[in-house]
């Protein structure tokens, strides 16, 4: 039975206007995004397909191009538009924390700096650069390394913030593995990094390691 066939509270686009996104599930919200099936099956058919194939949304939305456009029903043109989507999201995380305080949405800087770095393979640095209200600057990954190290130069770091006139900044990694437990080369960076900034006046106030699922705050573990 086609989508235009079921009762109008069940066709995922009529069930996201009277509830919400939120209300739907990965597959009728992938659906909406394909926006048709293939020969025998619906959208909502071929999403749940999909998902089942690549093992959730989440692997999905991160395969590469060549395994994206293997897919039945999948193509370049799917992987633009689904490139585009990811892309918004982020910038529309990073919109709505310059738009507040670092300090004052510590949940908003944790969602866009997960966005940016969770679904990195190989581990990077980056800096949040905040003005005297802590508002965001500028966002810069700075390092990029294997996959369970980075090599983090202090005068990169001041020279960047130097240059942006930034008069604080969050500091931000990624562990691949998923563990977003700080080890004690993140420590030590982090304390070099604090006293290489500290010449020129320029605070630290937090260092965040992403994991998978979670985020971890150097500030609420006491480790800064």
């Amino acid at each position: 039975m086609a989508i235009t066939d079921w009762p109008a509270a069940e066709r995922p686009r009529e069930k996201l206007l009277a509830k919400g996104a939120a209300a739907l599930s990965d597959a009728e919200l992938l659906a909406i995004f394909l926006r048709t099936g293939t020969k025998g099956m619906s959208a909502v058919d071929l999403a749940r397909d999909l998902l089942a194939s690549f093992g959730g949304l989440r692997p999905l939305l991160n395969t590469d191009l060549t395994q994206f456009c293997a897919a039945k029903g999948l193509g370049v043109a799917k992987y633009t538009q689904l490139q585009a989507v990811l892309e918004m999201s982020r910038r529309h995380l990073g919109e709505q924390l310059r738009r507040s305080s670092a300090l004052t949405s510590p949940q908003l800087t944790r969602e866009y700096l997960r966005a940016c770095l969770r679904d990195e393979c190989r581990e990077v640095f980056a800096c949040l650069l905040l003005d005297s209200q802590h508002r965001v600057i500028h966002y810069e990954p700075l390092f990029y390394g294997t996959i369970d190290a980075a090599s983090v130069y202090p005068r990169e770091v001041v020279k960047l913030a130097l240059k942006h006139n930034a008069a604080a900044l969050i500091l931000a990694h990624n562990h691949p593995s998923g563990i977003a437990e700080p080890s004690q080369a993140d420590q030590r960076i982090t304390q070099r990094l604090c006293e290489a900034l500290a010449t020129v006046e320029i605070r630290v106030l937090d260092h965040i390691v992403v994991g998978d699922g979670e985020a971890l705050s150097f500030a609420e573990r006491g480790l800064l």
